[in-house]
């Protein structure tokens, strides 16, 4: 949460005493932060100089320094065009990097300042900072005190964070620095975050407040501003409902909430563990009570969120064959923006597999140096070397998830340079790479993840079927195969482009192709009858949604026993996405989607795999599973996949939601849609009406209906936009989630920004209500 304005450019020396004049300001802040006794921090809000690298010729000396709200770092900048000084934010950080870590640091220094050298990595699609210390002494306090900041920043409460952006934004609209507030500070101090009052209210509200009749809040009254410009009347009247035991809850109390309005099962233990781990006020948890402070911190925790708790760590069996399961998947993994001119990076890897993909795509050429290398063919996007796309998958493939990640190669290479591939897998990977079948032996199915936890799997073609590498008479020789396409399937819609028809395979590739050797598609019947388990298809999105929507059964029969792949158009030249969930429904496996383009089919994507620890596998319902099922999401007839539900949502509040638009005037006008993914008679949304002038807590209190008849495959998607009546509406906040994840009753919701991150302080607070129906489809 940001207070947008647009300051003054300061110099360094106008900014540091600027610094020494708002010391107290960075002391309460600190103290905040729960930091106070640490040097680094200290250090940071000192600043000091940095060498800041963007190619082999640019390297600037830059003067950095935190500045006293303890969240954003101030830059010298000596761009003169620039409005303002530059700044970021610790919430805008995703990582810091010790040493010679991004490709930029790597091409452009020396290893002598690997000690003193880091990187701040920015969560949207910000470039990367490449930075050099004095000495490494100043390189550590740097990515200490950074590193602090952020898990100490992410370990506040939601009042913390709220008092914490609140305070800031007071200080900010204190123009004087008297620590008063006069009627006109109050006035710009509203639209800082977010509302727009008129001036008969704001001038009502600063009588209220100002009860020494002075013309200026000071002290006890800024608090009690603050307490009316926080105070939720909807969390009033839901407390008061419940809280029977001399105006707060029991355990009692809380308990008979949880069942009648969260419907869940719980006993008194259960209530009395929320009032010890959630109530601020020690002496109501010394009567087992909850005040409405401790209900509302409560309401903010993962038990209070829309998202079920028990959903957040791996709770699927995860012991079924590979192709039982949803794998997030990546098209075009390499690639920063689109697949015209765009930056290819081994940034976009790492990124991809933070965020749980599990398939990743490499698009291999031949490099001029004997080295094979990676872009989007015919042209103009960056080139990277495979074998660092290779290291970097290496060392982020399991920091989120521990399942495996399968490499996806699209190969273009000489023969020459396929041994090479082959070669760098095998060393960089070590033991990790599948090179033979689990147990050394014919396999007749696939592994399950749990079995190959940790492990790299190759998809490619081979020269033979799998069953001949166990005979004697093996080929060793090299063999023609198509190279359209690595799946072997249509060209990726680029038939304009020049192509080399026909490329040898090299037998030190095609060995290490074990579970996943992509083939043409010749059809269903063809499929079941001459193809391996292990034979998969690559499917163009334009072809596999023709067969989800008028071969739905046929499909998920094959997708019963084997994987399919699906991935974008080429004509997709701004790297767009097509809806995946019709592909979900037909029960294939991976469908590939570009995780560079924020967009709803990603946040779609998104809400799909947050489930089950972000392992990014999912399991597959029992009726995609069944070699037997009748299940079809188009036609859709009675069967155990038909549980009809309705859902009913009431929209009641949002609270801070941020500025989309940079002017300090502009106040969002929100409204928030709800959507619904699924089969086709489950697809429906709704939306509120929008409300003006109000993004720090708008109310609707709207109510809505819809029926979800294939509960399993449904998503839901809850959007925030600033409503525009001249434009399209403006992107504000969403979150997704899958319909079976959903809690009953009072819950928040969190936002995500338009690349996925956490917005921080924004919700939305709903009410949801599942109830059974006749399993009859309308």
């Amino acid at each position: 949460m940001h207070c947008i304005e647009r300051e003054p450019r300061r110099t360094k020396s106008e900014e540091l005493i600027h610094y020494a004049q708002n010391k107290k300001v960075a002391q309460i802040n600190v103290e905040l932060l729960g930091l106070s006794e640490d040097p680094n921090l200290q250090f940071l809000l000192s600043g000091g100089d940095l060498l800041k690298v963007r190619s082999s010729s640019w390297k600037k000396t830059r003067f950095y320094k935190l500045r006293e709200d303890c969240k954003t770092l101030w830059y010298e900048s000596h761009k003169n065009l620039r409005p303002s000084n530059p700044t970021f934010t610790v919430e805008d950080i995703a990582a810091v990097r010790q040493g010679r870590q991004t490709e930029g640091l790597r091409k452009y220094t020396d290893e002598k300042v690997e000690g003193r050298a880091f990187s701040i990595l920015f969560k949207s699609r910000r470039k990367n900072l490449d930075l050099i210390a004095s000495s490494e002494v100043e390189a550590k306090q740097w990515i200490s005190g950074l590193e602090k900041l952020m898990s100490n920043m992410g370990k506040l409460t939601h009042q913390q964070k709220t008092e914490h952006w609140i305070f800031n934004c007071m200080r900010k609209a204190d123009k004087d620095g008297n620590n008063k507030m006069c009627l006109k500070e109050l006035k710009s101090f509203m639209r800082h975050i977010n509302i727009e009052v008129d001036d008969d209210y704001a001038q009502l509200l600063f009588e209220k407040c100002d009860t020494s009749k002075c013309g200026y809040l000071d002290g006890k009254e800024i608090e009690h501003f603050y307490e009316i410009l926080t105070h939720r009347e909807e969390i009033d009247v839901i407390y008061g409902s419940y809280a029977k035991t001399g105006g707060m809850m029991s355990a009692e109390d809380l308990r008979n909430f949880l069942i009648k309005e969260q419907r869940e099962a719980v006993d008194l233990n259960h209530a009395l563990t929320l009032i010890n781990k959630y109530e601020p006020d020690d002496t109501a948890k010394e009567k087992k009570m909850m005040t409405k402070d401790g209900f509302l911190m409560y309401l903010h925790q993962p038990e209070g969120l829309i998202f079920n708790p028990a959903h957040k760590s791996v709770y699927q069996d995860m012991t079924q064959p590979l192709n039982h399961y949803f794998i997030s998947s990546s098209h075009n993994t390499y690639l920063m923006e689109d697949q015209l001119k765009g930056p290819s990076s081994t940034e976009a890897y790492i990124r991809a597999l933070l965020k749980s993909c599990r398939c990743v795509e490499l698009d291999c050429w031949d490099g001029s140096d004997g080295e094979p290398v990676i872009y989007h063919g015919y042209t103009l996007t960056s080139k990277i070397l495979f074998k660092d796309a290779i290291k970097a998958i290496k060392d982020y493939a399991f920091k989120t998830s521990e399942y495996p990640v399968i490499l996806s190669l699209e190969n273009h290479c000489s023969v020459e340079q396929q041994k090479i591939m082959a070669q760098h897998m095998i060393s960089i990977l070590g033991s990790a790479l599948v090179t033979k079948p689990l147990g050394h032996q014919i396999p007749t199915g696939f592994p399950s993840p749990e079995e190959l936890k940790g492990r790299f799997v190759i998809k490619g073609k081979r020269l033979n079927k799998l069953e001949d590498s166990f005979t004697t008479d093996a080929s060793t020789t090299e063999d023609i195969v198509s190279e359209e396409e690595e799946s072997g399937d249509d060209a990726k819609e680029e038939d304009q482009k020049p192509k080399k028809n026909k490329l040898k395979l090299a037998k030190e590739l095609s060995d290490i192709v074990i579970y996943c050797q992509s083939v043409h598609f010749h059809g269903f019947e063809d499929a079941k009858d001459n193809l391996g388990f292990y034979e998969m298809s690559s499917f163009k999105e334009g072809k596999a949604l023709k067969l989800a929507e008028e071969s739905a059964n046929p499909y998920i029969h094959h997708n019963v026993d084997k994987l399919s792949r699906i991935y974008p158009a080429g004509l997709r030249t701004d790297s767009s996405n097509y809806n995946p969930v019709p592909l979900w429904n037909a029960g294939c496996q991976i469908v590939a989607l570009n995780f560079q383009t924020p967009c709803a089919e990603m946040d779609v994507h998104q809400g799909r795999f947050l489930p089950n620890g972000l392992s990014g596998y999912i399991l597959k319902p029992p009726y995609l599973r069944d070699r037997a099922t009748e299940f079809d999401p188009v036609t859709l007839t009675r069967g155990p996949w038909l549980q009809h539900k309705t859902f009913h949502v009431m929209v009641i509040s949002a609270q801070q939601l941020p500025k989309v638009n940079k002017k300090k005037s502009s106040i969002v006008d929100p409204l928030v849609r709800v959507e619904i993914y699924g089969v086709n008679i489950d697809v429906a949304q709704k939306e509120t009406e929008h409300i003006d002038n109000n993004g720090f807590q708008p109310m609707w209190n709207a109510t809505f209906q819809f029926d979800v008849y294939v509960p399993e495959l449904a998503l839901v998607r809850f959007v925030v936009e600033d409503y525009d009546s001249t434009s399209d509406n403006e992107f504000v906040g969403q979150y997704s989630l899958p319909f079976t994840s959903i809690q009953c009753g009072y819950h928040h919701v969190p936002l995500l920004n338009m690349n996925g991150d956490l917005l921080p302080s924004a919700c939305l607070f709903v009410h949801t209500m599942i109830l059974d129906e006749e399993p009859q489809p309308s």
